[in-house]
């Protein structure tokens, strides 16, 4: 390790180790785990059945951010609070804790003030802090065209940000895992849950890790490694949105029977620094309209913070109907607007990066509870459309379910670590306490917000007029989402294709380029975190019916289609998983669901610093 590494982060490291080494000792003592004759004997895919390394936690979080670390001080808290003690085990995808966090991002701040203390808010708004700039001014306006036509809009109800802070929520989540960490949390970045591993009751026992070393063959390499096994009473999932364990667990216990489809948007952002004299530290700017058309929700922001720094993004609803979209493409040339252009000009982008954003609101929520664990954060859909806002609602969700799951893992009747069997935990009381909570009540004030616009642009102004200034969510009715986004799109015969302009290479860029600038990697020698139920989907019903929509909705161009060497004269598809940025837009809109999701080596993926 470098000398300049963090000592908590050497410990951890070491930890995992000795743990891994003492376990090949053991079973190396009875055959040998790394010999050439284990090597051979695993081609036939033997490896499989072999055991893995466990270990036990009271809790076992997966995901590390807002909502995961939250959860974790929230039970450290109470632990000091009470003098008892649990041990608390959170696993993240990334390598370092805020690489994969991607968001605006404005926040309210009113779960961090909760979980914080009046000292540790202070000492956050001072100097170059995460709350160092607050929100001064706001506007809103309504794009008519793609030079400088705009219509300034009202900003009303929780539309306004006053109180707020422009963050980067990177540096809110190393900050979060520092303070849990301090607590005695042991965080584990690098370690994505691959798997759920049941009691025989079929409660959650825990997860395991994602298989290390394995080739693109499907073969043990020289470095292979099992995934360690963590075992716990209570699992609590904050993968963020579309989270690979957690959409198995809202089909294996049917957690959406009660609840609308979940809908998403794709958000596309970059970071630029900007000349001096240009920047307006604490200015908030939000649009509609253009570039993409009337029937397509569509918005943007730039927020301005820090040293010279710009926040700008363009979110596109994933039900969009025109297969020839292309979500990457609006967001370059949107930047070509007056309003954006003026700000960015003679500046530099110095960071790009995609992820996908729950937009269903209060009708989608899922149960929230299963017996061994609950879904927290953006894995249950708890951002505020309206409000375009989610880390506040996610944290607050965390809280919860960690002070319920302390509850139960110390009644008086309840088992302790030690103990050789502990029945898994059903956390009712969260969801209960959720229910009652200003989250549950603030969703469901702007329930209607987003459905509004199935009805169109008029009617959906015309609404939010009446919704902000005189019902206020009071409504006595509530619409509903009735489809899945992969079923929005119109054929591509039945559509008009749209003709980007090219990217200038000075405010607009090619995909490539950008690319580079999220640090996105995975190691090149193992299989494929992105396959295909059905290999013939691709060519003979996307790309026949809807002119192969893949190459455009990726915001990472991970999917293209080529000639197909064997086949003169027809396509394939092409998979460069190596660019994949995570975002789950694949899972959620290809038209057939034929595209499966699943985590790659612990530390593949983008590289975000400061996003």
């Amino acid at each position: 390790l470098p000398r300049d590494t963090d000592v908590r982060k050497q410990k951890r490291i070491l930890r995992m180790f000795l743990r891994t080494l003492t376990s090949r000792f053991s079973k190396g003592l009875k055959g040998g785990l790394s010999t050439p004759k284990f090597q051979r004997r695993c081609y036939s895919e033997e490896w499989k059945s072999l055991p893995r390394d466990t270990d036990k936690a009271d809790v076992v979080i997966v995901g590390a951010g807002p909502a995961g670390l939250a959860a974790a001080i929230r039970i450290k808290q109470k632990c000091e609070e009470t003098g008892k003690d649990l041990r608390v085990c959170v696993l993240e995808k990334a390598s370092e804790l805020g690489m994969h966090s991607l968001s605006g991002a404005v926040l309210e701040p009113r779960s961090l003030k909760e979980l914080l203390t009046e000292e540790e808010i202070a000492e956050l708004q001072q100097n170059d802090g995460i709350l160092s700039t607050p929100v001064v001014s706001d506007q809103i306006f309504f794009l008519t065209d793609g030079s400088s036509g705009k219509i300034p809009l009202p900003v009303i109800g929780e539309q306004n940000n006053h109180g707020n802070y422009i963050i980067s929520i990177g540096n809110l989540v190393k900050y979060l895992g520092e303070k849990a960490e301090n607590m005695g949390v042991e965080i584990y970045p690098g370690y994505p849950a691959a798997e759920l591993l049941e009691n025989e009751d079929g409660s959650i026992k825990g997860v395991a890790t994602v298989d290390m070393g394995i080739t693109k063959k499907g073969e043990p390499g020289p470095n292979f490694q099992r995934g360690l096994e963590l075992h716990a009473p209570v699992t609590l999932f904050g993968e963020g949105c579309r989270g690979s364990c957690s959409q198995k667990l809202l089909k294996k216990y049917n957690l959406t029977a009660e609840s609308d489809p979940q809908i998403y948007g794709l958000g596309v952002k970059e970071i630029w620094e900007i000349d001096p004299k240009k920047h307006k530290k604490g200015s908030v700017t939000h649009s509609m309209g253009w570039p993409v058309d009337t029937s397509t929700w569509g918005g943007s922001f730039m927020y301005q913070y820090g040293k010279n720094l710009v926040s700008i993004g363009y979110v596109v609803g994933l039900d969009y109907k025109n297969p020839y979209t292309r979500p990457y493409m609006e967001f370059q040339r949107l930047k070509h607007h007056k309003l954006f252009a003026d700000v960015l000009e003679g500046g530099r982008c110095i960071s790009y990066g995609a992820r996908a954003l729950n937009e269903g609101g209060f009708q989608a929520i899922p149960k929230l509870y299963f017996p061994g664990g609950a879904l927290i954060g953006c894995s249950a859909g708890f951002l505020n459309v309206a409000k375009i806002k989610g880390i506040h609602t996610a944290m607050k969700s965390g809280m919860l379910a960690g002070e319920a799951a302390f509850e139960a893992l110390t009644a008086e009747d309840y088992p302790g670590l030690d103990a050789e069997e502990r029945p898994a935990i059903s956390l009712e009381s969260y969801e209960k306490n959720l229910k009652e909570s200003w989250v549950y009540k603030e969703l469901h004030r702007i329930r209607n917000v987003r459905p509004s616009w199935d009805f169109g642009l008029p009617f959906f102004m015309l609404f939010n007029g009446f919704h902000w200034l005189i019902s206020k969510g009071k409504e006595p009715w509530t619409w509903h989402h009735t489809s899945t986004d992969n079923k929005s799109l119109k054929k591509a015969s039945e559509c008009k294709k749209i003709d980007y302009p090219k990217p200038d290479g000075v405010l607009s860029f090619d995909l490539l380029t950008n690319l580079s600038r999220s640090g996105t990697n995975h190691e090149e020698d193992q299989p494929a975190h992105l396959t295909l139920k059905n290999p013939s989907v691709p060519v003979d019903v996307n790309l026949a019916l809807y002119d192969g929509p893949e190459s455009r909705y990726c915001p990472a161009g991970v999917y293209e289609f080529v000639d197909d060497e064997a086949n003169a004269g027809q396509k394939r598809l092409q998979i460069n998983a190596q660019n994949c940025l995570h975002c789950k837009t694949c899972d959620i809109k290809d038209p057939e669901q034929n595209i499966v999701w699943t985590v790659p080596e612990g530390g593949g993926g983008p590289a975000y610093s400061g996003m």
